[in-house]
């Protein structure tokens, strides 16, 4: 009897221990949920609160001159709240929405499929469709109270007043998983700066989010503001900016360039700003903006074209300079000691070592380094460039040598992207020793294997940034700023990175000396079709580019005034043969335009002939379509 009692009791014990263990693990659970699960919380409130996002305006884009160039414009997107949702007439919605019922289950799908939208919860605003517009908001703002669940949210597209510039000022799109994922900034529906200005500084120009908290009775209808607004954040307008670029300029440039493909720069060497920047051909940034589906067709339209008016080859087209790249050579040379001002080498028709190999067009020989500047010959930077790397009296070796001329380049602003805030820069390329110790599996290479690079050939590849660059460097006697097309951000210092100044490490004398081989190639050498004397006096070089791909590339570099510079450019024009050909007339009107603001009458033929002057590939006239319309 005793036992079973016994028996019993302790069963009695077991279970009541595990009924009190049970209950234990239950209230933990519900503790756990209700005060410390964050999960839990936030369910919670969005039941009691509903968290209206407010965007902010963003940043607003001006020219030097104070010339709105970017800024917003009010747009709508649609909001769900599922919990919230309540049978409705679905074909009056879509109707209201001009979208057809098809369309409308797909956004459905998207708006609830967590890998298209990894912040879905039925009981949040959720995107529905984007950017409607003030004739679309009106419309559905009369018949909101027929559609539960569906809330309007304001924001803004970005609107532009000139059809030009559009690879400089970029564009903004829906933010992608990615960036989502990144940032938690962004969630799915955010507009975000894909290229351009718009995503080198996405952080100015995007500004802070704001909030309104709105109180929701049990039957999640809103209430109104929760504790009148004093947990309400205003949003914070993103930072404007004001660039460097002249419109004015920066039109007649691509105006200039039309029918063709190349590009123009233009720098104030003062400061780095750019003045201008065209990469030609260039498409109108309004295509890329508006509904996805109308941004997409365009976008398409412009990857697909064959002519890549998507890639700005200010900055990410990489040819070899030609000539532009001698008064480096020349620079090195005086400041290594291996020439002197009045070092004279012969030249008859070419290269005499190598049998006229380059060869040469027909001046005065022997010449020293300054008239060798302004006739461009050939054969004297290749006797330089065998004079250093052969010198073993100051370098062990033709590799020490090399890589000594490699460091000045690489001072000098080319091999590695100077840092212009814009994506997608180019570094170019200028090879050190290791690269042709690879291609010839010795060491016991000489200056005659690879002579080509003495006058900006063979394997060196420059982007015209760095091309504009050099002729700042040069106008400043040594030194240069890295180029930038912001000026200012309102309410925050530019960034120290372009307003130190870089070093080239070489003596201002032997800078003078170029100058005047530049100035005396403007008036009595290869580029006597810029000299604008005596309204400014320009100094310049020319290159033609060698292009196994069809006709050489024409190519000037320069600057003005020859004293107190104001202006750099750069000019490459593809398939545009001689220098002076094409670069140098293109250069002298933007010059006639900067420093005039007007093409006088003596230049208005040139203006009308350049204009209409249609230089493209071969193949690309007889099976290609045309170059993107300029409106």
């Amino acid at each position: 009897m005793n036992n079973n009692a016994n028996s019993l009791a302790k069963r009695r014990y077991i279970i009541a221990t595990i009924v009190v263990v049970i209950v234990l693990v239950y209230v933990g659970q519900l503790f756990n949920l209700q005060l410390m699960s964050p999960r839990y919380r936030e369910y919670a409130d969005s039941n009691a609160f509903f968290r209206k996002t407010l965007y902010p305006a963003r940043g607003a884009i001006y020219d030097r001159n104070g010339k709105l160039l970017v800024y917003n414009r009010p747009t709508y997107d649609v909001m769900m709240v599922v919990r919230e949702m309540k049978q409705f007439d679905t074909l009056d919605f879509c109707r209201t929405l001009n979208i057809d019922v098809e369309r409308f289950h797909t956004l459905n799908a998207d708006m609830r499929d967590r890998r298209k939208n990894p912040g879905y919860s039925s009981y949040t605003p959720q995107l529905f469709m984007t950017q409607l517009n003030v004739e679309e908001y009106g419309l559905l703002q009369e018949k909101l109270y027929k559609f539960p669940g569906i809330y309007i949210q304001g924001r803004t597209e970005r609107q532009y007043n000139y059809p030009n510039m559009g690879l400089i000022l970029g564009y903004v799109a829906e933010v992608d998983k990615n960036k989502m994922a990144a940032d938690p900034y962004y969630v799915r529906g955010d507009y975000v700066g894909k290229s351009g200005i718009e995503l080198s500084h996405e952080e100015d120009l995007r500004g802070e989010k704001g909030v309104e908290i709105l109180l929701r009775d049990a039957h999640g209808r809103v209430q109104g503001k929760y504790e009148n607004g004093a947990h309400d954040k205003a949003p914070v307008s993103g930072k404007d900016l004001t660039l460097g670029i002249d419109i004015d300029l920066q039109a007649y440039g691509e105006k200039l360039m039309h029918n063709k493909v190349g590009s123009i720069v233009m720098i104030n060497p003062k400061t780095g700003e750019i003045l201008s920047m065209v990469s030609a051909p260039t498409y109108d940034p309004v295509l890329l903006t508006g509904k996805s589906s109308d941004f997409s067709a365009n976008y398409r339209e412009l990857e697909n074209n064959p002519f890549k008016p998507l890639l700005n080859r200010a900055i990410a087209g990489t040819y070899p300079p030609g000539s532009t790249f001698k008064p480096t050579q020349g620079l090195i040379f005086l400041q290594e000691g291996i020439i002197t001002p009045e070092t004279h080498y012969a030249c008859y028709g070419g290269y005499p070592p190598l049998g006229g190999r380059p060869a040469c067009h027909p001046h005065g020989s022997p010449l020293a380094l300054q008239p060798a500047l302004a006739t461009s010959c050939n054969s004297y930077f290749c006797y330089g460039l065998n004079a250093m790397l052969s010198n073993r009296s100051k370098y062990a070796s033709v590799v020490a040598a090399f890589d000594v001329w490699r460091d000045h380049m690489v001072d000098l602003g080319y091999g590695y992207p100077l840092g212009v805030d814009l994506p997608s820069e180019k570094r170019g390329f200028i090879p050190n020793s290791k690269f042709y110790t690879n291609i010839f599996k010795t060491e016991r290479w000489n200056a005659h294997n690879i002579i080509s690079i003495a006058i900006g050939q063979g394997e060196i590849l420059a982007t015209p940034l760095q091309i504009a660059n050099l002729g700042a460097l040069i106008a400043n006697r040594g030194y240069y700023y890295t180029p930038h097309v912001v000026k200012e951000r309102k309410g925050a210092a530019l960034e120290t990175t372009y307003t130190t100044r870089h070093d080239s490490g070489i003596n201002r004398e032997y800078f003078e000396l170029t100058v005047e081989g530049m100035a005396d190639a403007v008036t009595k050498g290869t580029c006597r079709g810029i000299n604008l004397s005596p309204l400014v006096d320009v100094c310049g070089k020319t290159g033609t580019s060698q292009n196994p791909h069809g006709d050489d590339h024409s190519i000037f570099m320069g600057f003005a005034p020859k004293d107190d510079p104001q202006v750099a450019i750069a000019v490459v024009v593809e398939n545009g043969r001689f220098g002076a050909t094409n670069a140098v007339p293109i250069a002298r009107l933007m010059m006639q335009k900067f420093f005039r603001g007007e093409i006088p009458e003596s230049d208005q033929w040139l203006e009308t002939t350049i204009v209409n002057r249609e230089i493209l590939p071969y193949s690309y006239i007889r099976n290609l379509p045309p170059l993107p319309p300029k409106n």
